[in-house]
């Protein structure tokens, strides 16, 4: 019997699944395949993006799952190339088109740069209309949330941040659990770094459990009320990363986690780096820079 993921509510009454499954990198051509396998192993939610490319792919699978249409929860993001009022209410129905939908669970604006309030207002907009059920935001500091949060008509509900043993967002958590935003993990095995599958703090953890590293991980995160999205290609380990609810770790367990965030680790993403900002700005600027302006 599949095991039924627990749900969290969302801050406008939709329930979204806390354990998902990424499809970040994945290459198009393979996508269909690894939502294929993802939902027959029982993930009900799924993290797409327009960056990603792989929108179709995702759409293909659920289409050809057999499962209803509202047992599936469809994240999606909206990309920095789109971040005007315009672009973005026409790259929600592109995204919608690729999807093979008639609406998104849930709509992220994928970062906090250029004109990210009129994006924003397009997803409301499309909120409205029963295009999203819910809405949200992605890589978004604290300082940034607060400024959609407090001047939006529809809140967000969601913010997609990187989260992992090493960058726990502990501050970052405490100021969307103020505004009722939802935390969710992007990267919450850390890319890899630290080689952080042989980490022996939670191969201790793990083996109190007869769980390995990753299975701790996403334990602690979602005990932490952190929604989390792991990747993966191959379908044993998408299998052993859905197997973290027979099993809860004790307050030591949790604190003994939250000790490896001791701040040495340098962000994956690092969105305070110029060059990085630059880097990802890019394609607006050949976007938008072409109609005249950026904003």
């Amino acid at each position: 019997m599949t095991t039924t993921v627990p749900t969290t509510t969302l801050n406008n009454g939709v329930e979204m699944p806390v354990l998902g499954y990424g499809v970040f990198q994945t290459p198009p051509d393979e996508t269909e395949r690894c939502v294929r396998e993802a939902l027959e192993v029982g993930y009900r939610l799924i993290d797409t993006a327009q960056a990603y490319a792989n929108e179709e792919g995702v759409g293909a699978a659920v289409a050809k799952s057999g499962l209803p249409r509202d047992e599936v929860f469809i994240t999606s993001k909206i990309w920095v190339s789109n971040m005007n009022y315009e672009r973005a209410a026409a790259s929600i129905d592109e995204s919608l088109a690729k999807l093979g939908t008639d609406h998104i669970d849930l709509m992220l604006l994928h970062q906090a740069m250029g004109d990210y309030p009129g994006a924003y207002r397009a997803m409301e907009d499309a909120y409205k209309a029963g295009k999203l059920r819910a809405i949200g935001v992605s890589n978004f500091y604290p300082e940034r949330l607060v400024d959609v949060a407090a001047l939006a008509e529809i809140p967000p509900a969601v913010n997609q941040i990187e989260t992992h043993p090493f960058r726990q967002q502990d501050a970052a958590h405490a100021v969307m659990a103020e505004l009722g935003v939802v935390h969710e993990a992007w990267a919450p095995f850390a890319e890899g770094q630290n080689n952080i599958f042989a980490n022996p703090v939670l191969a201790e953890i793990g083996a109190k459990y007869g769980k390995k590293p990753g299975q701790v991980i996403l334990r602690a995160l979602i005990q932490k009320d952190v929604v989390v999205i792991p990747k993966s290609t191959h379908r044993e380990r998408m299998a052993e990363n859905f197997d973290v609810f027979d099993f809860e770790l004790t307050e030591e367990d949790l604190a003994t986690f939250s000790a490896l965030d001791d701040g040495t680790l340098p962000r994956i993403f690092d969105h305070y780096d110029p060059k990085v900002v630059g880097w990802l700005l890019r394609d607006m600027v050949k976007q938008q820079i072409g109609g005249g302006s950026l904003y």
